[in-house]
């Protein structure tokens, strides 16, 4: 990516996340390291993001041959399996046809698009929470919400999938003004009061609970296809990072090496001047 394509994303991705949510909850981010050697895990999210999420974002800075040369697909598998445009080459930018008057009828937004994604929104470790703190929220106009980001505006694409979650509540004591627990006048039991949501996060308590039987994944199974999604995403924000950290280690060496003559050089010049 050079400068000026790194901009560009940059305009089309933050004002529009922006104005399709009221604003970020904060609450811990989930742990998980993304593995580009891992062909299989990459495979998968490529497979994952085209068939759920390109009908809406696109990965415009992105092109076919690149992504099946470095995950390792065959070119006509690609092909025949993972591109659905039927105007588009294998040597083509990874676009959709969703035009902007649809979008913004649709959704009130254009969806950004999410080639460097995980570069600009706090890495691949954002995604993997966000995609898996979805709960139901029948006041929103897409009867779902998150956690990470509350009052977004997009549906939950893999609802199907994860199955609909539903925030926790717990009863706990009612406090006085003073900070007291209030009990009752008559028979000294406490008073208690239902709390739901983001509290329940910092007394430790799980934030939501699954309603079963909504989802064909087992939450293992969907831990694992969110995994996949975030080290695909954290791959197509530097596609050249590998190549990149391995050149790295050679060019180390080398000047490793090179130090030790010029060291010795700049010793005898010292020599010849005393």
């Amino acid at each position: 990516m050079n400068m000026k394509q790194m901009l560009l994303a940059a305009l089309i991705f933050l004002p529009g996340f922006a104005a399709a949510s009221g604003g970020e909850t904060l609450i811990p981010l989930d742990d998980m390291k993304p593995n580009l050697e891992d062909q299989a895990s990459l495979q998968r999210g490529a497979k994952t993001y085209l068939n759920y999420c390109m009908g809406c974002h696109s990965l415009k800075y992105q092109r076919y041959q690149r992504t099946a040369d470095d995950l390792g697909i065959p070119a006509d598998l690609m092909m025949e399996h993972m591109v659905f445009e039927s105007s588009a080459q294998i040597g083509s930018l990874m676009g959709n046809a969703m035009s902007v008057d649809n979008a913004k009828q649709w959704f009130g937004s254009v969806p950004p698009d999410l080639t460097m994604y995980t570069m600009l929104k706090g890495g691949p470790e954002y995604l993997y929470t966000y995609m898996r703190v979805f709960y139901e929220d029948k006041t929103r106009p897409m009867g779902v919400n998150n956690l990470l980001y509350e009052n977004v505006a997009m549906p939950h694409p893999l609802v199907e999938l994860q199955g609909l979650q539903r925030k926790v509540c717990k009863q706990i004591p009612r406090l006085a003004d003073n900070g007291g627990e209030m009990r009752d006048p008559l028979t000294g039991d406490l008073i208690m009061a239902e709390q739901c949501g983001d509290d329940l996060i910092q007394r430790g308590f799980s934030p939501l609970e699954l309603v079963e039987g909504t989802g064909s994944l087992t939450p293992e199974e969907y831990d694992q296809l969110i995994y996949d999604l975030a080290n695909f995403l954290h791959y197509t924000a530097d596609p050249s990072r590998l190549e990149r950290e391995r050149i790295g280690i050679y060019v180390l060496l080398f000047l490793a090496f090179f130090f030790v003559f010029t060291w010795l050089l700049g010793r005898e010049y010292t020599k010849e001047q005393h």
